[in-house]
């Protein structure tokens, strides 16, 4: 049995991929491999369940949703075999004083180059370019001190080694889903609660300026008997309505879903649209082709490995809307071949595999 301490900066209430994943994580090593305990930023909207331990946290200012733990130890937090960072920063600290007091090696997973946030800080070129190479400096620091560094694509691993220099070992562990919650689902219910109805092009997820989301309303604009569904909410959200409102095409905000509402939501749309240059996985893309849809996405970031071409949806190249169009045309017009790939590939996305993958990475360290 391996006992694993895990800390991160993006657990409750944060709604996002990589909350799910730690959360996925969890339940299923508790489950199947042994015991995983999850240090978070603690608040009093959400109430910690058995092996979760709350530090002391405030909201951080630039990034609505967000909060800054402490950088502490909680004293319930059992003795564990190996120390998982999620995170650099806050907590990430604390899981390195954890394990260098207790001589246990560190594992820390690369989720999000913070450098791609700095515009949520200040928009002036020269601070952008102070605070991205400052961030840059600091990960470098903190990947190149622990035993293992794990990423969910490879071009998130060629960022480390290629861009951050980083000399630790980089693996690949994708984040993986869960396929259980994650199948085709009645979309036929969910499409009359909301009243779509005709060709449905979405996304869910946070709505950041980073994502580019306006490229999906530019991409169809003008493109008949299409409706233009989103779910979630985040900073975008005000300018995106904006932007609707002066488009030639039908567009819905949905705001947050319930996460059991997700799986029909997915299989609503006939195509799954994501225009995000910075991710480093894209989850929400797996989660869509786990339901059956296949994805129009940029040919950028973890999007470039996550959508296989031509198999699970067809890609784009950056900032060219005409292609995306063409992207999202293409994916409408091989749906049903595109849709049974998607469902014939669920058993390599799943929690189970990632798990595995995990497992092997832990016991290579201890």
């Amino acid at each position: 049995m391996t006992r694993v301490a895990a800390f991160t900066d993006t657990y409750h209430p944060t709604v996002n991929g990589v909350t799910y994943t730690i959360e996925a994580w969890r339940d299923h090593w508790n489950d199947h491999h042994g015991q995983m305990d999850v240090v978070y930023p603690g608040t009093d909207e959400y109430t910690p369940r058995a092996r979760e331990h709350p530090v002391r946290s405030l909201p951080f200012p630039f990034y609505d949703g967000v909060r800054v733990g402490a950088p502490r130890v909680p004293k319930t937090v059992p003795r564990a075999d190996v120390v998982h960072a999620h995170t650099a920063f806050g907590l990430g600290l604390a899981a390195r004083r954890y394990a260098d007091k207790h001589d246990l090696p560190l594992v820390a997973s690369y989720h999000t180059p913070t450098a791609e946030y700095a515009e949520y800080i200040s928009s002036h070129d020269s601070v952008l370019s102070s605070l991205s190479r400052a961030s840059e400096t600091y990960e470098h620091w903190y990947y190149d001190h622990v035993d293992l560094v794990l990423t969910p694509s490879e071009p998130t691993k060629r960022h480390l080694l290629d861009d951050l220099d980083v000399s630790t070992p980089v693996h690949v562990v994708s984040n993986g889903i869960d396929t259980d919650r994650f199948q085709p689902a009645d979309a036929d219910t969910f499409r009359d609660r909301f009243d779509l109805d005709g060709t449905l092009v979405g996304y869910t997820g946070r709505h950041g300026y980073e994502k580019r989301l306006q490229d999906i309303i530019d991409a169809t604009d003008s493109m008949d008997d299409v409706t233009v569904v989103f779910g979630g909410d985040g900073p975008a959200r005000d300018d995106l309505e904006a932007r609707a409102r002066r488009a030639d095409v039908d567009v819905r905000f949905l705001g947050f879903l319930d996460r059991d509402d997700l799986p029909a939501f997915y299989t609503a749309l006939d195509v799954f649209a994501f225009p995000s240059p910075v991710e480093t996985q894209g989850l929400v893309a797996l989660e869509a082709n786990a339901c059956g849809t296949p994805v129009a996405g940029v040919d950028a970031g973890a999007l470039a490995d996550t959508i296989d071409d031509g198999e699970t949806g067809y890609h784009y190249e950056p900032g060219d809307v005409d292609a995306f169009q063409t992207a999202i045309e293409r994916t409408l017009d091989d749906r049903d071949r595109l849709a049974q790939n998607c469902l014939d590939r669920r058993d390599q996305v799943s929690i189970e595999h990632a798990v595995t993958e995990l497992h092997r990475h832990y016991d290579a360290v201890t």
